[in-house]
């Protein structure tokens, strides 16, 4: 079995590979604007452009650049991706998208989970007895061929966050033998300074079985005696909803479901954020932390609390790469690594603190102020200091 040791081995040589690709592509010189006429825009709102996806990286865009994309008078910024997912959900991409093993060679726009036409306005599908079973028509006022104009906006300016996205992980156990099932489950308890012993934990879904790891991370929790949760992915209906829930050692605990979206600096956010910290302080510890895999919400709140508590950043660093060793392999000293740590922990701390240099903020000082401008008072800031340092 071509197992994820084999894959972690060979993880910094296919970065350099890929990067040392973006290079070649974008040695075809400076590039120009483009005007394409639209092809055909597919059934869940894809819109196929007429050029192959070789020859528009062979006019000098590459794979990270961030491009002007003008549709009907209307310009959107958008990076320049391989697939669909090579964003966060709800955020456009330009797809070059080149299979040799498919023959596919297609330039694409698209939103990740979204409907490019219908949500920019440009068409509105109506369903038919014929196949394919639809029909796009194009808005009142838009005239055929439709020409999309394509310039370059920032050459490599989403490279850090692409190479970010080709990381790939496995949901099968057997793919990990050097973890244990806690570390295969991302569950650990958060020991940097300031933090009690046995106090608070962090963890992927113990209940949500997408990403098979919900099994562990229950049995995990269970041996540390957690007593209350803060479920940031789910709401109680879909939560609830999860086949095996009411059998889990997680259902008999005190669990608040507060459905987090992934703006960390919303009004939403913020607002759930101290709801959620409200339901830590009223109930019996220890507690737990979680979203789907233990990554993003989980890893912004967690890091946020440690600052408050008084971690260094390198701690904070150093407990947020473990997700990214446990899931990616990813190992400290990478360039991997080094983008991960920029692009991510630090850049979401600077603008949720609202510092310009996270290397140089008070961090202690920085997350007290950032809790209470979430909505806690002086002294729920001190009740939680008291919470999360009293050791069990």
């Amino acid at each position: 079995m071509y197992c994820l040791r084999q894959c972690v081995k060979w993880f910094p040589m296919l970065f350099l590979a890929v990067f040392l690709m973006m290079i070649a592509v974008g040695a075809h010189g400076a590039a120009e604007s483009l005007k394409v006429p639209i092809r055909e825009i597919h059934k869940y709102g894809n819109t196929m452009l007429s050029m192959k996806g070789t020859d528009f990286l062979n006019s000098g865009f590459s794979y990270g650049d961030i491009v002007t994309v003008e549709i009907n008078g209307v310009a959107y910024d958008m990076p320049v991706g391989s697939n669909y997912t090579d964003v966060d959900q709800g955020q456009m991409i330009c797809r070059a998208e080149i299979n040799p093993d498919t023959k596919e060679d297609n330039l694409i726009l698209s939103i990740n989970m979204g409907n490019m036409a219908q949500d920019i306005g440009l068409a509105e599908k109506e369903k038919t007895e014929e196949a394919p079973g639809y029909v796009w028509h194009y808005r009142e006022g838009i005239t055929e061929p439709v020409i999309v104009t394509i310039s370059m906006k920032e050459a490599g300016g989403y490279l850090d966050q692409y190479m970010i996205h080709q990381l790939v992980r496995s949901e099968k156990r057997e793919d990990y033998p050097d973890l244990t099932d806690a570390e295969y489950a991302n569950f650990r308890e958060i020991t940097t300074t300031g933090m009690g012993k046995g106090v608070l934990y962090r963890t992927s879904s113990p209940v949500d079985p997408k990403i098979n790891r919900n099994k562990a991370a229950d049995q995990a929790m269970a041996e540390a005696g957690v007593k209350t949760i803060l479920n940031l992915v789910n709401n109680e209906e879909k939560m609830r909803g999860y086949e095996g829930y009411s059998e889990s050692y997680y259902s008999a605990q005190n669990v608040i479901a507060l459905d987090l979206d992934m703006n960390f600096v919303s009004e939403k956010f913020g607002a759930g954020f101290a709801e959620g910290l409200r339901f830590l302080m009223a109930h019996e510890g220890p507690y737990l932390i979680h979203c789907q895999e233990g990554k993003d919400r989980t890893g912004f709140v967690a890091a946020v609390l440690e600052c408050f508590m008084g971690a260094t950043l390198d701690e904070v660093i150093n407990d947020y790469m473990i997700t990214f060793f446990n899931f990616y392999g990813v190992q400290p000293g990478t360039e991997q690594y080094d983008t991960i740590v920029k692009s991510n922990i630090c850049r979401f701390l600077a603008i949720a603190f609202d510092v310009p240099d996270i290397h140089e903020a008070d961090l202690a000082a920085e997350a007290e102020e950032y809790l209470g401008a979430i909505g806690l008072s002086p002294e729920e800031i001190d009740q939680l200091r008291t919470k999360l340092g009293t050791v069990k």
